[in-house]
């Protein structure tokens, strides 16, 4: 996908190596801004490595990732762009709402914009109660309160429904969805493939590499097939018939 004045991400050739094993082999992609990407790949194939190069938490070997204009992980960046771990950043010995209070006082943002975050993602009721204490899915939700506090223009989730109930993925994913509808861009990591009809474009990565970066449904006609999975398959068939 060509860059357009309505990129929020760009990345050219990106290269990344862990010790003498190179991670990333030269990956170019510009997403969309007010769109949800999916980042999908099996584990090791390079995910959380993409993710943490976008947010400008990676040290790169080459190549170059822009956000929002202006080089990933850059000051001007910090206020603009959240990331949600695949494991719950906050603190617990804190409650819910401490837990977001201090992520909004980082950020200048008040006791007002904490409770509508804490709001937002369905966690008033438990407001109060000690993250330690929370369920999975509800250290999830927190999460996501302490990065939607600073009302991102970018949102980059690693793995964000990973071990959660059918329920609680679809109601995180509707949040997904809306956040978009408002203007957010959102970059979403997953290894769930039924996850990826839910998203506006997909990168599929395999061993380093995108193997497609398209639409589900131009994924879908392209190889031919009825769904994501099966896609997926023959794109990993084709590359291996290839070599």
């Amino acid at each position: 996908m060509p860059p357009t004045p309505d990129t929020a991400i760009e990345v050219r050739d990106l290269v990344v190596d862990r010790g003498k094993k190179p991670v990333l082999k030269g990956v170019s992609t510009a997403v969309a801004a007010g769109t949800v990407t999916g980042l999908l790949g099996p584990s090791g194939s390079g995910k959380t490595t993409f993710i943490r190069a976008v947010v400008g938490t990676q040290k790169v070997k080459s190549g170059t990732v822009e956000v929002l204009g202006r080089p990933a992980g850059s000051k001007p960046l910090r206020s603009r762009v959240a990331y949600v771990t695949q494991d719950a950043s906050i603190y617990p010995d804190l409650s819910v709402k401490a837990n977001v209070a201090y992520f909004a006082a980082l950020y200048g943002r008040g006791r007002s914009e904490a409770a509508a975050a804490i709001e937002r993602v369905g966690m008033a009721d438990h407001a109060d109660h000690l993250a330690g204490n929370l369920s999975g899915g509800q250290k999830t939700r927190t999460s996501l309160a302490c990065a939607l506090v600073i009302e991102p223009e970018v949102l980059v989730l690693d793995e964000p429904t990973v071990g959660l109930d059918p329920v609680i993925r679809e109601e995180l994913w509707d949040q997904f969805r809306e956040l978009a509808r408002q203007g957010a861009t959102l970059l979403v990591s997953s290894h769930v493939m039924d996850e990826a009809d839910r998203c506006d474009r997909l990168l599929l990565l395999r061993e380093g590499r995108f193997i497609a970066d398209d639409t589900p449904a131009d994924l879908r006609a392209a190889t031919g097939t009825a769904n994501l999975e099966a896609a997926f398959l023959h794109l990993i068939r084709d590359l291996e018939r290839a070599d």
